[in-house]
């Protein structure tokens, strides 16, 4: 049995809608919301069903702020590294990140080069955050090889 829990989207004393963003995951459980209901502004038609959204709209809101930013900067990674304060595979984790988000593989390769590509990039990262000493990054990707 599912149960419903409605959350109403505050109205102005007009009775519209506010300009809210979309929630992209559930406030409750936080599993991706899925659009059932579309409702026309000028006319009040409603369309009910069960609706995929958008890659963009997938986005949580770090990672739409970061997507604008890379726009932004035209998809210069030096220049978005620059603003963002961040290493290069930093920049290049983040669009993997999104790129999954949106419904897309991120890794293109062999199975065994995707595994690869993410233990160097978790072990740059790692190192780029501070997570990581110098020597545990290099015990990571011997473990890799």
């Amino acid at each position: 049995m599912k149960v419903r829990r409605p959350i109403r989207v505050l109205q102005s004393i007009r009775g519209d809608v506010s300009a809210y963003p979309a929630p992209v995951h559930c406030p409750a459980c936080q599993s991706r919301m899925m659009v059932t209901e579309l409702t026309c502004p000028e006319c009040d038609t409603c369309v009910q069903g069960a609706f995929e959204a958008p890659g963009l709209q997938r986005l949580n809101a770090e990672q739409l702020q970061f997507a604008e930013v890379f726009l932004r900067c035209r998809g210069n990674i030096r220049e978005v590294e620059r603003e963002l304060k961040i290493s290069y595979p930093t920049v290049r984790s983040r669009l993997d990140q999104i790129i999954q988000a949106m419904g897309y593989s991120a890794l293109e390769g062999t199975d065994d080069e995707s595994a690869s590509r993410s233990v160097t990039t978790a072990a740059l990262d790692g190192l780029d955050a501070g997570t990581l000493s110098f020597e545990d990054a290099l015990e990571l990707l011997k473990g890799d090889k």
